[in-house]
């Protein structure tokens, strides 16, 4: 492309000098054109080269060529429509009142439907409403100021400049001009330096300048009294002007991944702001004494920055504080007794050791990939619903969890734990149970009447299951007990009937053996059963008729020398896996109607 036609690319369609042509051309073509009124017969159908770039569609004047002039149609607040008479045309016409009309045939169905999509995003920007995101713009497109009235503008993601190169080309110094403006959005656009001219918008009440190397916040933005949300994320901040604090209507402000260092002073003035949003910075110290000369902040977020400690200095109870978000730090332990009207505390991937915590309002706790030895909580937490301490050094469950009657889920998943207590199936509202990848060589051996509904106890050293628990557990659908060393399983019922609403069974990698078969029909509602690598030498066709409401079987790995010929009766199995085994005779499992898995090697 020569230079004259990168030179027009570049005016109306914002093309910065660093970046090859190419780059902003969004879609491009040799097509059948015709311009003006269709019904003239002086305008005939030539072959010309078809660009779309930013705003603009630019047209070669120049027979297959791409020297000599380009025209260019301005698209903001113009039409796209289809033209019935032609196949595969589209109409393309500029807005105003000198408004122009081309017609392009494409060569496919497929470019057609592509360009009218294409276009069509950028022609249906209205009046007080425009999107020109991801559209390549290194300046405003002159169109853009046809209408004062404009009241949401999103920029984001173009190459816009403060001051553009070309003389004639609109910089972010006239958005001024758009009075009535509420929210504005130049998100990552690379500026260097904060646009002043925002500041002179009265009306603007959401500004979203994330993403743009800033360095520093003028003084100036003060003077924006409206402003309601404030971005700033993802900059290279480290302070904040005084005059932020003029911003009386602000209610959130958004600092996360700059280079904050502590929370900026200025905060304590912004009332309104109930959310404290620093993720992602150079914190390495939290000074509690900052956090309580900011009785508004409700919510505090400051997760990935390199917090190592807190310091309290004295100071009394943080009881506005609800929620605390310190994951991805460097705490090696955390006393959080200060926050006593704590309600979710998050403080996963740390180095934590210890963690005590006030339980009294206490509501979701989330401590997974640490190295918790110890953890306590006072007092007992009655409205606790949530708790993952997964990952850790744990050798107990701790006893105040047991006393946590709203308790629903637990996850206690890849620790050090010998022993679940009892009265832990006890509590009414548990309904999630993780306790996966332990060192329980045993489970309760007597239960109660229990609510849990999920239970995962793989990857430990079972030998045996309660004798009751599938009968006590009539809600459980989920049980998992792979790789463990079970040799046999606990019956669903003593009697014909059976309350069992047992959905899925895991039992991978045991031992378990034949005698375990006829267990397996107390489940009637069974959908997924999984008994790869045990010792079962044979499945009683018997038995495998009683489970037609199986959708997934794996017993792969073990001794069988038939697949039972009843499984044909399974009318919504999807996925049959039975390799390693001895089999010599297979049913005609891939004429079940929903199967999509079938794998019977050797």
């Amino acid at each position: 492309m020569d230079s004259e036609i990168g030179c027009l690319i570049r005016f109306y369609a914002g093309k910065p000098h660093s970046t090859s042509s190419s780059e902003r051309i969004q879609l491009s073509g040799m097509y059948n054109v015709r311009k003006g009124k269709m019904q003239l017969p002086v305008n005939r159908w030539t072959r010309r080269q078809v660009i779309l770039c930013g705003t603009c569609l630019i047209v070669s004047s120049v027979k297959d060529s791409l020297t000599g002039k380009m025209h260019v149609l301005p698209l903001i607040g113009g039409k796209v429509e289809e033209v019935k008479k032609h196949q595969h045309c589209l109409a393309f016409s500029s807005s105003g009142p000198q408004s122009q009309t081309y017609y392009i045939c494409f060569d496919t169905f497929t470019e057609y439907l592509r360009w009218l999509r294409q276009v069509s995003k950028v022609a249906s920007q209205r009046i007080s409403s425009v999107d020109l995101s991801c559209c390549s713009l290194e300046h405003l497109p002159a169109n853009l100021f046809y209408s004062q009235d404009l009241t949401h503008l999103n920029l984001k993601q173009n190459f816009l400049r403060q001051n553009p190169s070309l003389p004639a080309a609109r910089g972010l110094n006239e958005l001024q001009r758009f009075t009535k403006l509420k929210s504005l959005n130049l998100s990552n656009n690379h500026l260097g330096d904060f646009p002043l001219a925002v500041c002179s918008i009265p009306t603007l009440a959401e500004l979203n300048v994330s993403c743009n190397a800033l360095q520093a916040v003028p003084a100036a933005v003060g003077a924006m009294h409206n402003l309601q949300t404030f971005l700033l994320d993802g900059n290279f901040l480290q302070s904040l002007p005084a005059e932020l604090e003029n911003m009386h209507q602000l209610s959130y402000l958004g600092l996360s991944f700059n280079e904050f260092t502590d929370i900026p002073e200025v905060l304590e003035k912004l009332t309104a702001v109930d959310k404290l949003c620093m993720s992602g910075n150079c914190m390495e110290t939290l000074r509690l004494q900052a956090l309580r000369k900011m009785p508004h902040i409700k919510h505090v977020d400051l997760r990935l920055n390199v917090i190592r400690k807190l310091v309290a200095d004295e100071v009394d109870f943080l009881q506005h504080v609800t929620q605390l978000d310190l994951r991805d730090n460097k705490l090696g332990d955390l006393d959080a007794m200060i926050f006593n009207n704590i309600e979710v505390l998050h403080c996963e991937r740390n180095q934590l050791v210890t963690l005590n915590i006030c339980g009294y309002f206490l509501k979701a706790l989330y401590a997974s990939s640490n190295e918790l030895v110890q953890l306590d909580v006072y007092p007992v937490p009655n409205y606790l619903s949530y708790m993952d301490v997964s990952r850790n050094c744990l050798e107990n469950v701790p006893e105040w969890v047991c006393e946590s009657r709203k308790l629903e889920v637990l996850d206690i998943g890849h620790n050090q734990i010998c022993e679940l207590p009892a009265r832990l199936f006890c509590n009414s509202s548990l309904r999630k149970l993780l306790a996966g990848h332990n060192q329980l060589a045993s489970l309760p051996e007597r239960l109660e009447r229990t609510s849990v509904e999920v239970l995962d106890v793989q990857h430990n050293q079972l030998l045996e299951l309660p004798p009751n628990l599938l009968m006590k557990a009539d809600s459980l659908r989920f049980l998992n007990a792979s790789a463990n060393k079970l040799e046999t399983l606990p019956p669903a019922t003593l009697s014909e009937e059976t309350n069992s609403i047992l959905q899925e069974l895991y039992l991978t990698n045991n031992n378990l053996t034949d005698k375990c078969v006829p267990l397996l029909t107390g489940h009637p509602h069974l959908k997924i059963l999984h008994m790869a690598y045990n010792r079962l030498q044979s499945f009683p066709a018997s038995k495998m008729a009683k489970l037609e409401e199986l959708e997934e079987i794996d017993i792969s790995g073990n001794k069988l020398k038939a697949i039972p010929t009843t499984i044909m009766n399974c009318r919504r199995m999807h996925t049959v896996i039975a390799h390693s085994n001895c089999i010599e005779v297979f049913p005609e499992v891939m004429q079940l109607p929903e199967i999509k898995v079938c794998g019977f090697i050797p």
